[in-house]
């Protein structure tokens, strides 16, 4: 673990094609709740949040530690995209800063990044 645990906040307002009386973003936070209470790393941590304001790529995630990036990701599905969520939350966790090579994101991350935040503690002239 570099540094402060990665958070993993989930939109569980996202409804997208909604079919169901549960809303999808909710299943994501369930799902992905579910898996990290199988995984023993307590660098990684899951927490819901009413809105992310990418309603229109639900569901929409988001990856963020203190001193490091923060990465917007959408278009997740809380059936195949579990864990692909963990893997790119582990990845994030492991990284200094929190930025995360494109090739070892899984796929449905590259493809979903909305954006890419600078943490707080940057300033101009900070590397990346």
């Amino acid at each position: 673990m570099n540094g402060p645990p990665t958070t993993i906040f989930v939109c569980v307002n996202c409804c997208g094609e909604a079919t169901t009386a549960k809303r999808p973003g909710a299943a994501l936070y369930e799902a992905v709740a579910a898996e990290l209470a199988t995984n023993s790393r307590a660098d990684l941590v899951v927490q819901p949040v009413e809105c992310l304001s990418v309603c229109k790529r639900p569901c929409t995630i988001a990856y963020t530690a203190e001193n490091k990036w923060t990465y917007v990701v959408g278009d997740l599905d809380a059936v195949t995209n579990v864990g692909d969520i963990v893997t790119g939350a582990m990845r994030h966790a492991e990284s200094a800063n929190g930025i995360v090579p494109w090739r070892e994101r899984p796929i449905p991350i590259r493809r979903g990044v909305v954006a890419r935040v600078p943490p707080l503690s940057f300033r101009p002239g900070d590397p990346r």
